[in-house]
């Protein structure tokens, strides 16, 4: 028995210590390390945009450890005074929200009745929903562009909107759909013998069990939308241009503004930034959920 014993000792030795060591303070120094190149960049930007021009023309962002001197606010001051700048940031935020804020509640409302309401066609349907998570946005962008010229919307923010809402819609209804599906029935139930109906069953009942879920879809949509470039790009006028048109515009003139770019272009990757760390928790409550049973 002994024998055996030091055989399988033997056998897992190696193997253990390697697992030991990936699982200690390795893998814990690996994942640091990784954690700190991934922010050199956002680091970057960040000092960058607290130098004055000429720094930035004469050397790199990393000489400001060895001249703290050089670091200002005089680029957030010349940022303020940029209209377009300013405006943008602006018209991104009156299309981020609503184009958020529609999404969730629309896909919450479908997700709840594809989950547990009965209707005709609901499968048939929600098949349809699926299959339109597979349509790319540059099939769309012509019909649609036209479409919206016809009705008077084009180069206009609500365009946008409903544009984001609606390739945003297919995705929100998959994912709020199968979390939905996983609130046990004897909940629902209870709730329907208290006498609450189905608008009551949803506030009360559903949602907040998909908080993890919802917040989840709200970052996602969320990132995208900020960040979103190409249907600015093409649903988009001057008055009506979001962040990152307006950066792109300004890089057109790059001798002209360059004080004006480093600071623009930070503030348009730190307010995602935030909205994710301010959300983390509920985000990967809601990407693991129904991994452990």
């Amino acid at each position: 028995m002994s024998t055996v014993d030091e055989s399988v000792k033997a056998k897992r030795s190696i193997a253990g210590r390697i697992g030991e060591k990936v699982s200690g303070g390795v893998l814990q120094f690996v994942l640091i390390l990784i954690g700190a190149l991934w922010l050199v960049p956002t680091i970057g930007l960040l000092l960058s945009s607290l130098r004055s021009t000429e720094d930035m023309s004469a050397s790199g962002w990393w000489k400001v450890f060895s001249k703290p001197s050089q670091l200002t606010f005089d680029s957030y001051a010349s940022l303020l005074e940029n209209s377009d700048i300013t405006r943008s940031l602006v018209n991104t935020a009156l299309i981020t929200v609503p184009a958020t804020v529609l999404v969730i509640v629309i896909g919450s409302l479908a997700g709840y009745a594809f989950a547990w309401m009965e209707f005709p066609g609901r499968d048939w349907w929600f098949l349809i929903v699926v299959g339109l998570l597979v349509v790319p946005v540059q099939l769309a962008l012509v019909p649609i562009a036209k479409l919206f010229g016809d009705i008077g919307i084009f180069g206009s923010l609500i365009g946008v909107i409903l544009f984001h809402v609606g390739f945003g819609l297919p995705f929100a209804v998959f994912l709020l759909r199968n979390f939905f599906a996983e609130i046990p029935r004897e909940l629902l139930e209870a709730a329907r013998l208290d006498g609450a109906g189905e608008l009551r069953l949803f506030v009360r009942v559903v949602m907040p069990l998909g908080g993890p879920a919802i917040a989840s879809l709200g970052i996602f949509q969320f990132l995208w939308v900020w960040n979103d470039m190409l249907v600015a790009l093409i649903f988009t006028d001057t008055d009506s241009q979001p962040i990152t048109v307006a950066l792109q515009t300004q890089v057109r003139q790059f001798g002209n503004n360059v004080d004006v770019l480093g600071p623009g272009a930070f503030i348009s990757m730190v307010i995602p930034l935030a909205v994710f760390f301010a959300f983390q928790r509920q985000f990967v409550s809601g990407v693991m959920a129904g991994a452990v049973k």
